[in-house]
């Protein structure tokens, strides 16, 4: 999603285009955070990112104890990166479609099953750490 679908959505005269060296920060960032996740995945939470082998503790160390999912944030970042250093509309709105499906699928079936599979665990993280990086101020009326 972050690599392949990009080059595959890009023009190839695109791909011959100096890169904003401005874009790859973000780039580097969105890497390494997915780098991180994948590592903090094997290592904290004893599994994978494949359905099929999926972490068997409840991952809440590492840049995990910032945001729920890091690992979006970095795959946007990434693509994000992609849209500037190219100028690219395209990827641009690729980046919207991506945030917006990834919004949905946390919502309506990750953390569901996060809820149903770690129970109490999950609603003690789900209520101190936000989804994102950032949590909306609630206001009193």
């Amino acid at each position: 999603m972050a690599f392949w679908i990009p080059l595959f959505l890009l023009r190839p005269s695109r791909l011959a285009s100096s890169f904003s060296p401005t874009a790859i920060a973000a780039v580097a960032l969105g890497s390494a955070m997915l780098v991180w996740c994948v590592w903090d995945f094997y290592i904290r939470g004893r599994g994978t990112l494949a359905p099929w082998d999926p972490p068997q503790a409840l991952v809440r160390d590492g840049i995990y104890k910032y945001s729920r999912n890091p690992m979006y944030v970095g795959v946007l970042a990434i693509v994000v990166g992609w849209a500037i250093g190219f100028r690219s509309s395209t990827l641009a709105f690729y980046a919207v479609c991506l945030a917006a499906a990834f919004h949905l699928r946390i919502v309506f079936a990750e953390e569901p099953l996060l809820a149903r599979t770690h129970g109490a665990a999950w609603v003690e993280y789900r209520d101190r750490v936000p989804r994102w990086f950032f949590r909306r101020r609630r206001t009193t009326g």
